[in-house]
């Protein structure tokens, strides 16, 4: 059951931030070629880059390319979409931001889980911080490199508890595994879910210098 929980938080995880960097990919008038990368990365970039961390090499998506096929898939969906109906481009602009605060978040909850329970499944149940930041690595690190291909200041240092709320989660998880694996994953999810949900509503965010 722990297994299946993981594979819908992965599949949860990878169609979010597909659908997030597609997003961002026809909001910055990307062919479709640019759209597909930009999804692929979003979706796969995190899981890579905690992969390396572990020293799981080859990272998984080069070893089981289906999740790099669904998020293929998913960039086509959403420019075909746009590109094949005249009227997407002024609906999609006025729900934009909303449709990728939604996907960003679920993406977010999704592979904060994620990373935490690659952690523990490589024997590093013990070292609790790793844990954490792989958690945090595996959530961030793919919307962080769609940012900078899109040109873009990476959300994690501008907006509404972004990374916080990945860390709140990973350290939520990680606290609570002594009451088993899928209420940990469950409480997780959700603590990264309604911190983000709550920021967006109480417009939270961290102190910064103001001009």
């Amino acid at each position: 059951m722990t297994e299946v929980l993981i594979l819908i938080f992965d599949l949860v995880g990878t169609i979010a931030f597909a659908i997030s960097g597609a997003l961002v990919g026809v909001g910055k008038r990307m062919d479709l070629f640019g759209t597909i990368v930009l999804a692929v990365c979003t979706a796969t970039g995190g899981g890579v880059l905690r992969d390396l961390m572990v020293g799981n090499i080859p990272p998984y998506m080069f070893r089981n390319p289906l999740f790099v096929g669904i998020a293929a898939l998913v960039a086509l969906v959403v420019f075909f979409l746009v590109y094949l109906h005249t009227k997407m481009p002024k609906i999609l602009s006025m729900v934009y931001d909303k449709m990728l605060f939604w996907f960003d978040t679920l993406g977010l909850a999704a592979f904060t889980v994620d990373g935490v329970m690659v952690g523990i499944r490589r024997g590093y149940e013990d070292n609790a911080f790793l844990l954490v930041f792989l958690g945090f690595l595996t959530a961030v690190g793919g919307g962080t490199l769609r940012d900078v291909l899109a040109g873009r200041i990476p959300d994690i240092f501008l907006k509404h508890i972004y990374a916080v709320a990945a860390i709140a989660g990973g350290v939520t998880l990680t606290l609570t595994r002594f009451l088993g694996a899928r209420i940990s994953m469950i409480l997780g999810f959700g603590v990264v879910i309604a911190l983000r949900c709550l920021a967006a509503h109480y417009r939270w965010n961290l102190p910064r210098i103001k001009e």
